[in-house]
């Protein structure tokens, strides 16, 4: 019976110590890029039950490799997870396929539309992305005047559930504006045309902006109402309206950047955030004014006017960083799912336009964080946030260079393996090329 007993008491110890070494890991040696400027050579990061618990230089972090799973990374760099904002990766899976489309709803105002459960988390995808370093993204609806809610979601998980890291962080509108007319676009039609066009063209948009108000006034009535009878797209506004949820207003033009955050600001919005905002260049001094954060849209883009500048939008990240706005980026537009795995050479773009590679990395680490609200909980290497993070074996921000060895979300190790790095090793095999 005592032999017994202790034959229980061994494996029920030797349970728990395989799952803590399990939950433990230690990574040195590498370079830690903080994702607040600060850069750690030779450094150790010990990651603990989905937590970073210690980070320092490697002569002044205490491990014992018995007591965890230990990567030796000397040579190499450690990022923290880079965050894609404003995406519909997971809502899509081919474009021509309708029935693998699901990020759009039928009619103008769909507040109470949420991207959260239509994520598709056995997207193949969303497997090459997360295998150039982006572990986080916010999933956005799209479409009408109001899109609805978006959600951060980390990219692994059985399913929505499980890869849901921030329920419902906003609402999405799209500011009603003539922004593509008599711009650069596949029309290549140039001209001005006609008085009356552009008068029933700002008729429409009245329109709409008055059907925007109404919405909002309806909204904040019926939150006043002690008992009202149930309507979910007014019952949807109520985390903005209460200041626990972020507006986002998708809009470009300089006329329409000016007329959202007034619109905002006039219905007590207390969280707003930019997206797209091609022209904030422009009028720096107002968005500063009123402190509002940008998710500035895709920096490798033709620019908006004619007369404007060929590099414009690849100038403008360091327009924004100079006059003291907090920005990030994005890759909304063409081929935007499997496209955004390039969103870190977008921020190495900005190098070459005046950034320092540090401050480039905070595009697409700190920044993106602190405006979707998850800063508190990732963005940087910190002691105390969760174990988001990769190493490349050489620099994140070049094309050239950048090959991710190792992924951790939320302190778990994730595969670095899709269809594509399976395929490319069945041609190395049947070539004789390894």
């Amino acid at each position: 019976m005592v032999l017994r007993y202790l034959i229980l008491s061994f494996f029920i110890f030797f349970s728990l110590f395989s799952q803590e070494i399990d939950d433990r890991f230690v990574l040195s040696g590498g370079t830690a890029h903080i994702g607040n400027g600060e850069i750690i050579e030779n450094s150790t990061i010990i990651i603990d039950k989905g937590k970073i618990v210690a980070i320092g230089p490697s002569s002044s972090v205490i491990i014992n490799k018995k007591r965890a799973k230990f990567f030796d990374v000397t040579g190499k760099n450690i990022y923290p997870s880079l965050i894609l904002p404003n995406t519909t990766l997971g809502l899509v899976e081919i474009d021509a396929v309708r029935a693998t489309r699901d990020h759009r709803e039928v009619g103008q105002l769909n507040p109470n539309v949420r991207s959260q459960p239509a994520y598709n988390a056995e997207s193949i995808v969303v497997s090459t992305v997360r295998t150039n370093g982006i572990l986080l993204a916010q999933v956005t609806p799209r479409g009408g005047l109001i899109s609805g809610t978006s959600s951060i979601m980390a990219l692994d998980g059985w399913n929505w559930e499980d890869a849901t890291y921030l329920e419902d962080d906003g609402m999405h509108i799209n500011w009603p504006e003539d922004y593509h007319k008599n711009y650069w676009g596949h029309s290549h039609n140039f001209t001005s045309g006609s008085e009356e066009d552009h008068d029933e063209e700002r008729d429409e948009i009245l329109n709409y902006i008055d059907s925007l108000s109404q919405l909002f006034s309806e909204a904040q009535q019926y939150h006043l109402l002690p008992n009202p009878k149930p309507d979910l797209k007014l019952e949807s506004f109520k985390k903005l309206l209460d200041g626990k949820q972020t507006l986002y207003i998708h809009v470009n033009s300089v006329v329409g950047i000016k007329e959202s955050i007034l619109f905002a600001k006039h219905n007590n919005i207390e969280k707003i955030v930019l997206v797209g905002a091609s022209e904030s260049w422009r009028i720096t001094d107002f968005i500063l004014k009123h402190d509002i954060p940008i998710i500035l849209g895709r920096v490798h883009s033709l620019p908006t006017r004619t007369d404007d500048d060929i590099n414009q939008a690849y100038k403008t990240p360091k327009i924004l960083h100079d006059a003291g706005i907090t920005f990030c980026l994005d890759y909304q537009g063409d081929m935007e799912r499997m496209g955004s795995r390039n969103l870190p050479f977008l921020a190495g773009t900005t190098v070459a336009y005046g950034l320092s590679k540090e401050e480039a990395l905070k595009l697409i680490t700190l920044n993106p964080a602190k405006i979707l609200g998850i800063s508190d909980r990732t963005g940087t290497l910190e002691v105390g946030k969760d174990a988001n993070l990769f190493v490349s074996n050489g620099d994140v921000l070049n094309i050239l260079t950048n090959n991710v060895e190792l992924i951790f979300l939320k302190g778990k190790q994730v595969s670095i393996q899709n269809h594509q790095t399976e395929l490319y090793q069945k041609y190395l095999s049947k070539y004789n090329l390894k």
